[in-house]
This record gives structure tokens, C-alpha cells and sequence, in this order.
């Protein structure tokens, strides 16, 4: 590595040296004014300096940076290189499953298989798995669990065997936690320690990871991000991201949270209010004096959800607030002094230093103005004051109408179960989950949900028949503290009992309805809702016969769930009644902050997270017991409907072909705005009338063997089948309709996207998707763009696009366009059933970005517009004319 600036130096943490790379070199030479970088930028022109190297990064990129203009509206090209790989469950069983088909494809080309092997540190956490089939009984979490394990045999002794195959990568295995909590509170290091032929260096902790949601680390002040499986693989295999310098917006916080308040209700007016200003692609720094009230668990509560307020992250410095949850959360006392020294030394601790002039843009929040609230009932950033929610969802309902309804006068039916009997109408909450990643890390939520239990339970309160109640936390010590506190037994009394830990109902794993609830909401096309203490809402992903879903805090859930409706003001009417009649309300059962305070410093002590991540990789005896294929290479088998090799490396030449225009484009499908990676490849259940569910029916597979889209992701016979099958979806194509259904051009015959897909291939005919704003927000799913590169897409419209789907679809050989501003499918007269060609590809992307579509109607007439390539670096032109990542990266290493 090169060290142009000389800035390699030493730094010393009581008995250790250190090598690292100081900031401050490049200041004493006049190269701009590090200090007075945002923190995050910081952490970048660090990673700059330590991987000069004169290729990718190289003298003038570390210029650039340090010499950053906050208000210029084009900036440079950089390339970044994460210390570490995050994965879970669902993205990590296909790009592991990559990673094995690319050592055949390797050694089938005469390379060595063995150098396919993360080179930098990879862990992977089996969190998204478990599913709530059972709820509301001691024994659901067992029975879950064990329920889990029999599904998901296959995966997991992929994974077993992945993590003997290749060096520097771990697993977490299942029930043990969800990925994020268990990064933030064992995995996460802050300041990166490694030694190479003992030589020690430090620099920051810095990662990308195959969920969204990687970000909540960035509440400790690790840089990282979410990306696709295929970006993530190519950083396991040494090849860096690369960006332009990020815009940062600098978000300052004053005050204090008033009586009553939440960090949800904080994220979910902070998510509002940037969604609406717009960051995507955009840092966000936050700072202020209203940091000394906000622990770090609420912190990584708002840098969590940064992936539904757009930004590519939400970071907070490193202070004293980050060393005392490294200390309480049992990390090593000298890993602990090292982030202060290397922070300190750095100038990356505390937040004195963050000036308002270094951001791009300053906006700010006062603490004081935050109010209880929920969001819903299809978007996180749809916030609703807790106050307005009777009068919200009634101007929602006629929204939310399905099919068999013609208008929203209110439906009611009578249901008994359970030995209980009630009226289940419009509005009625029949999910009710504690769960996800960005509340379950948070004590105070956590417990104030016990303490709503609690109250609930001493007032009289019982629960509605027709409500599935869960709680799924994000890691076996929230259960340490809520039985320490006295406060499970009351959400068991509740129904509230464990039934997993990891993510479940936030991802579409929320199980079955009970079945008298599930054929009432059918048969009578109400609008159920859920309620949920998860970062993601979009249609059809809770579960598909839920229309209406509202993220709410932990004690929220708990009153709505009490209330068995949504469409009720808990400001004002009452949770319940008891037995005696009275009415209770929510006054009555929500606890002080005083309260919620002290029964935090009562009930939680570093030694349950000591004792909890003592042996986390070790697993259980299910886990243990696992049988695992020996050897470099896996074995694939043939009749598994769960790990197959997948076909993005068959018959690769050892050099690219050049880039080929396209011509005689048939569009597949043309979606509004705001179509999520949800809708394009779903995670939750397989419908058995679906192209998929007959796939597996026809492998001898029983619906009630199906799992979930998400688990079945080594399977690319499952996911190509699944490849816009929501049931949500809209395709303009097929007015009319709900799920993957569209219509074969020129003839117009109606059928599966599917099985369109397969016609368009049998007559050699290349696919396109029109689509509106936002195209591919949500989960950072790989898969949302390797299903439409099998199904034959190779160009994609759309008016905007999110971060990571677009980097995922040059990822995959797609080619991203964007209309000019202004200009929408609508405005141009498109409607889909045009043929598409679009000439001089290789130019516009070394040129300036704008191409000329070429559209000839159904009667023969041509017309033209001019797009945008979205293949934004140098380094994505290389991707997309090697057909995608993965067979770049195999060609580097031949």
C-alpha cells in the first residue's frame, strides 16, 4: 500500500502499539481541513488513506475528499473498502450459495476453487427463519423453534458446511437473536483492531451488509450500509464499493423528550420529516445538545430505520454515551479504551467538533415537539398522531377496499374461539407483534411494554379472541431483563408470550390466522390490520390478508392489541372495560418515564450479555448435531427445493463480449410509484395456486411444507417463480388486477408473469419494466433484481430509482434508465404495449449519461424520448459489460 501523505504513524493504548493513518497529516500539509469534516466523512478519508493503493484508491481521491465543498452539487468518484461483512439468513443462504457455485465455476475454468474465500471478516446471523405458527402459550417458542429446524434442515446445513468451507466467516445460529441487535451488542467493534504477521493496526469498524437495516450500527458510530447479496459477496471478495462523495446533511437535536414520548415516536417523526425533505443517496449526521439525553439504544432506534427516511446512513458520533454501552454490554475493557484513544487521537470523539458549515444542508429537530404517534397503513414514513387515528384510518378505508367491495360502510361479523365469542369488523387488529430489530434493542420500549402488560393485567384487562399477540425479541437478553423485572408473567397473562427470537412478523413471518378469523376476513372482505413495533408496512409483506399495518412502539402494540381495534382514539376513549364495566384508559395503564427509568437500571446488568454471548456461535444440540458435506466443494442436490446452484455462472467465457444495444424490447410489466422490493420479490408466503407453489407441489413438496419466499432463496427455480407475484402488485399492463399477472405482446393473451416470461424467451424476445418514483424501495433484496434478470428483463425505466436496487440491478448486467425530470411514462403517451430499442449504449455510459429510446406503438408509429444511464461509475460500466458483478470479480481472479 502506498502512503503518499505520510500519514502512517503509531499509537499507543497502555501496553499496545498501534499503526494507524492520521487524519491530521493532511492538514499540517495544507490538503484541506480534515477537522472540520462531518464525522462520517472522517471515517471515510481514513479508509482512503489506508487503502492507497493507486488503483482504486488513489492520491487525488484522498485530495478531493479532504479538501471536500460541502454546496457543490457534483463531486468525486471514491472507493470504499468495509473492515467487515454482515449477513443474515435469508440474503446470506443465496450469496453463500454464490460464493459455492462460483469455486465451480472457478475450477471448472481451470482456476483454484480455494481462492473463492472471504477476504474480509463475514458473519452471518440465521434470524429471519422463524416463523409464528404458534402463539399464546407457554410453549410457543419451543414448539416454533423446533417447528423452524425441520423446515429449514437443508439451509442450515448449507450453512454449516459454509462456515467450515471458508475462512473468515462465522454463523450465528438460529434462535439466538436478530442480526442487528446482535451486531450492535456483541459483533459491532467501533474501532477495528487486526493483526497481520503481528503487526497490529486500528483504524474505524466499518461494514456493508445484505439487510437494509445494517445502519442501526451506525447509532454507534460504525459507518455501514445496507447493499444487495451480489455487492456484499464482491466486498467479501476483496473488490470495494465505490460512490461518490456523499452529500451529508447535518441533523441537529435540542431538547429533551417530554412525558409520554418514545423513541419510536421519535424515529417515526424524524423518518417523516426526512422522507419528505428527501435524502436519498444522502449521509445523514446527527449531532447536537440534544444528544446528552438520547441513550444509545435510542440512537441505534433512529439510525435503524434510516432505510425508510431514504438516507444511505443516520450516524452518530462516538461520545461517552458509546463507551458506557460497550461497557454495558460486556465488551473488553481495553477494546473499550481503544476506541477513546483512536477516537480522541482521530478527532472523531464527541460532538463539539461538528460544526453547522461542514454539512451540505442543516436541518434540525427539537425533542420537546415529539408526540405519541403511529405510522401506517401502507408506508413507515405515513406517520399518525396518536390522537388522529380514529379519523385517519376512516378517511384510509376506502383505500383499502378489496375486490369484492364496492363501498366502505362498516362490515362486522360474529367470530368465536378459543371458548370466546365478539364481533370482528372492519379495523380489527388480528396481529399484534413485538418484534423487529429497531424496538426489541431498545430497553426502555421493551419495558414499558411490560409495564402497559402490567398495569393492563392489575386494571382487569383481557385481550380480544381475534388478536395473534407475539413477542420476538432481538436477542435472549431482553428476556434476561423482562423476567428480572417481573414483568414477563403479565405479557404471558396477555398472550404476549415468547415465540422466537428473530425477525418474524416485520418480515411477512407473522404465521397463520386462526382459522375461524382467517375465513371471516375472507369471506366477508374485511380490512384487517395489524400493529407492529417493526421498521417495514408495505402492502402484502405482514401478511396477505392484512390490509391495514401501522408500526406503533412496544406499548402501543399492547394498547391497541387490548383495544382489538384501530380505528379508535386512545387519547380520548378507553382501551377496555373490565369485568366489573368500568372503563380503562390508556392514562390509566401507560407508565412515567420516572417509572420506565428505574425499572431500566433494576432490571438490566452486563452480566446478562456476558453470559448470553459467552459460547453465541456454538448453537444448540439441534444445531450441533447437524450432518455437513466435507471438503472445498459443496454437493448439490439435485431434488432439493431449497439449496440448488445457481445458473449465473454457467457458460462464462473468460472475457466479456462487447456491450450489445438493445432492440425488439417487450415491456413486462409497467408499475406505478413506490413499488417496493416487497412487491417485485416477496419474502413471505408461497401461495400454492402461484407458479411457485405449483413448482414445489409438482418437487412433491405439501403447501404446508411451502415456508416462505424468503427461506426458499437458495432455490432460483422458487424465486424466478415468485418474481412479481405479490399480491399486491399492479401492473397497468392488466387493469384490473391484483398479484403477478400481466399480458403476452403482441397477442395480448392474459397469463403469470411467469409464464409470459417463459413465452417472451421461447421467441428470444428481451424484456423491459416501466415503472414510477422510488422503483425498488425497501429491503436491500438482491433478489428484486436477479429474478427480473432470469424471467429475461435486461432494461428497466423508471422516474426514480432507491440506492441499493438500482447499484443491484447493474449488479446483475440490468440496464437502469431514468426519464428527465418531468417526464413520466404517462406524460410520453407509454403504455407498455410499445416495442422498445435503445442504440448506443457503451457511449452514453463514458458520455454524459443521456440516451434516445426508440418506441414503435401497436399501429406501427414511431416516436422517441431521451433517458438517463443510470450506471453511475466508471467502476458499474465495468460490471454491467462483464454481465454483473459476480462474473467480474471471477474474471479478476483468473
Amino acid at each position: 500500500m502506498s502512503n503518499s501523505f505520510g500519514s502512517r504513524g503509531a499509537l499507543q493504548v497502555g501496553a499496545k502499539s498501534y499503526d494507524i493513518f492520521r487524519l491530521d497529516a493532511l492538514e499540517k500539509q495544507g490538503i484541506g481541513k480534515p477537522s472540520r469534516l462531518p464525522f462520517c466523512l472522517k471515517v471515510l478519508l481514513e479508509n482512503l488513506l489506508r487503502n492507497e493503493d493507486g488503483r482504486f484508491f488513489k492520491k487525488e481521491d484522498i485530495e478531493s475528499l479532504a479538501r471536500w465543498d460541502p454546496k457543490a452539487t457534483s463531486q468525486k468518484e471514491i472507493s470504499f473498502m468495509p473492515a467487515r461483512v454482515l449477513l443474515q439468513d435469508f440474503t446470506g443462504v443465496p450469496a453463500v450459495a454464490d460464493l459455492a457455485a462460483m469455486r465451480d465455476a472457478l475450477a471448472a475454468m481451470g482456476g483454484d476453487a480455494k481462492k473463492i474465500n472471504p477476504l474480509q471478516a463475514a458473519e452471518l446471523v440465521i434470524d429471519h427463519s422463524v416463523q409464528v405458527d404458534y402463539f399464546g402459550t407457554a410453549d410457543a417458542f419451543q414448539k416454533n423453534a423446533a417447528l423452524e429446524f425441520e423446515r429449514n434442515k437443508e439451509r442450515y446445513m448449507f450453512l454449516r458446511w459454509a462456515q467450515t468451507a471458508f475462512r473468515n466467516f462465522n454463523v450465528v445460529p438460529p434462535d439466538t437473536g436478530i442480526v442487528h441487535q446482535v451486531n450492535c451488542e456483541y459483533l459491532a467493534r467501533v474501532v477495528f483492531e487486526h493483526n497481520l504477521h503481528g503487526k497490529l493496526s486500528a483504524y474505524p469498524d466499518t461494514l456493508v451488509g445484505t439487510d437494509s437495516h445494517t445502519t442501526m450500527v451506525n447509532g454507534l458510530g460504525c459507518v455501514g450500509w445496507g447493499v444487495g447479496g451480489i455487492e456484499a459477496e464482491a466486498a467479501m471478495l476483496g473488490q470495494p464499493s465505490t460512490m461518490l462523495i456523499p452529500p451529508v446533511v447535518g441533523y441537529k437535536l435540542t431538547g429533551r423528550m417530554p412525558e409520554g414520548a418514545t423513541a419510536t415516536d421519535l424515529v417515526l417523526t424524524i423518518t417523516e420529516h426526512l422522507r419528505k425533505h428527501g435524502v436519498v443517496g444522502k449521509f445523514v449526521e446527527f449531532y447536537g445538545p440534544g444528544l446528552a439525553s438520547l441513550a444509545a439504544a435510542d440512537r441505534m432506534t433512529i439510525a435503524n430505520m434510516c432505510p425508510e427516511y431514504g438516507a444511505t446512513i443516520g450516524i452518530f458520533p462516538i461520545d461517552e454515551e458509546t463507551l458506557k454501552y460497550l461497557r454495558f454490554t460486556a465488551r473488553n475493557e481495553s477494546a473499550v479504551a481503544l476506541v477513546r484513544a483512536y477516537a480522541i487521537e482521530q478527532g472523531m470523539f464527541g460532538t463539539d467538533r461538528l460544526d453547522e458549515s461542514v454539512y451540505s444542508e442543516n436541518l434540525g429537530l427539537e425533542l420537546g415537539s415529539i408526540e405519541p404517534c403511529l405510522a401506517g397503513p401502507r408506508r413507515p414514513q405515513d406517520r399518525v398522531p396518536l390522537g388522529q387515528m380514529k379519523s385517519k384510518f376512516d378517511a384510509e378505508m376506502p383505500k383499502l377496499l378489496g375486490k369484492q367491495r364496492t363501498d366502505a360502510t362498516r362490515r362486522s361479523v360474529p367470530v368465536s374461539l378459543s371458548g370466546k365469542s365478539g364481533q370482528l369488523s372492519d379495523g380489527a387488529v388480528v396481529v399484534a407483534a413485538i418484534t423487529s430489530c429497531t424496538n426489541t434493542s431498545n430497553p426502555s420500549v421493551l419495558l414499558a411494554a411490560g409495564l402497559v402488560a402490567k398495569k393492563a393485567v392489575e386494571k382487569g384487562l383481557t385481550m380480544s379472541p381475534w388478536v395473534k399477540t407475539s413477542l420476538a425479541p432481538g436477542s435472549k437478553v431482553v428476556t434476561d431483563y423482562l423476567n428480572k423485572a417481573g414483568l414477563m408473567t403479565y405479557l404471558d397473562q396477555l398472550g404476549f408470550n415468547l415465540v422466537g427470537y428473530g425477525c418474524t412478523t416485520c418480515i411477512g413471518n407473522s404465521g397463520p390466522l386462526p382459522d375461524e378469523v382467517s375465513k371471516a376476513i375472507k369471506d366477508n372482505d374485511l380490512i384487517a390490520a395489524s400493529v407492529l413495533s417493526g421498521n417495514r408496512n408495505f402492502e402484502g409483506r405482514i401478511h396477505p390478508q392484512v390490509r391495514a399495518n401501522y408500526l406503533a412502539s412496544p406499548p402501543l402494540v399492547v394498547a391497541y392489541a387490548l383495544a382489538g381495534r384501530m380505528d379508535i382514539d386512545l387519547s380520548t376513549q378507553p382501551v377496555g372495560r373490565n369485568a366489573q364495566g368500568a372503563e380503562i384508559f390508556l392514562r390509566d395503564i401507560w407508565p412515567t418515564t420516572k417509572e420506565v427509568a428505574d425499572t431500566v437500571a433494576a432490571a438490566l446488568g452486563s452480566e446478562m450479555f456476558r453470559a448470553q454471548y459467552a459460547n453465541v456461535f456454538d448453537g444448540d444440540a439441534s444445531w450441533q448435531s447437524l450432518s455437513i458435506p466435507s471438503g472445498d466443494r459443496f454437493i448439490w442436490e439435485q431434488d432439493s427445493t431449497y439449496v440448488k446452484r445457481p445458473p449465473f455462472f454457467d457458460n462464462l467465457s473468460r472475457q466479456p463480449a462487447a456491450v450489445e444495444d438493445l432492440k425488439g424490447v417487450r415491456v413486462l410489466a409497467v408499475l406505478g410509484d413506490s413499488v417496493t422490493t416487497d412487491h417485485i420479490s416477496p419474502a413471505g408466503s408461497i401461495p400454492a395456486e402461484g407458479p411457485a407453489g405449483k413448482y414445489l407441489i409438482s418437487k412433491g413438496v405439501q403447501p404446508k411444507d411451502f415456508n416462505s419466499y424468503g427461506a426458499r432463496r437458495g432455490n432460483h427455480e422458487v424465486m424466478i417463480r415468485g418474481t412479481f407475484a405479490n399480491i399486491r402488485l399492479k401492473n397497468m399492463l392488466a387493469p384490473g388486477t391484483e398479484g403477478g399477472v400481466t399480458v403476452h405482446l403482441p397477442d395480448g393473451a392474459p397469463m403469470t408473469i411467469f409464464d409470459a416470461s417463459e413465452k417472451y424467451a421461447q421467441e428470444n424476445v428481451p424484456l423491459a419494466i416501466l415503472a414510477g418514483k422510488e422503483y425498488g424501495s425497501g429491503s436491500s433484496r438482491d433478489w428484486a433484481a436477479k429474478g427480473p434478470q432470469l424471467l429475461g428483463v435486461r432494461l428497466v425505466i423508471a422516474e426514480s430509482y432507491e440506492r441499493i436496487h438500482r447499484s443491484n440491478l447493474v449488479g446483475m448486467g440490468v440496464l437502469p434508465l431514468q426519464f428527465q425530470p418531468g417526464e413520466t411514462p404517462t406524460s410520453l403517451g407509454l403504455t407498455g404495449r410499445e416495442v422498445f430499442a435503445v442504440a448506443g449504449i457503451a457511449k452514453a455510459m463514458n458520455g454524459d449519461k443521456r440516451i434516445t429510446v426508440k418506441v414503435t406503438d401497436e399501429a406501427g408509429a414511431a416516436k422517441q424520448f431521451t433517458a438517463i444511464v443510470r450506471i453511475d461509475t466508471p467502476e458499474e460500466g465495468q460490471y454491467y459489460q462483464n454481465g454483473g458483478i459476480l462474473p467480474y470479480v471471477l474474471r479478476q481472479l483468473l
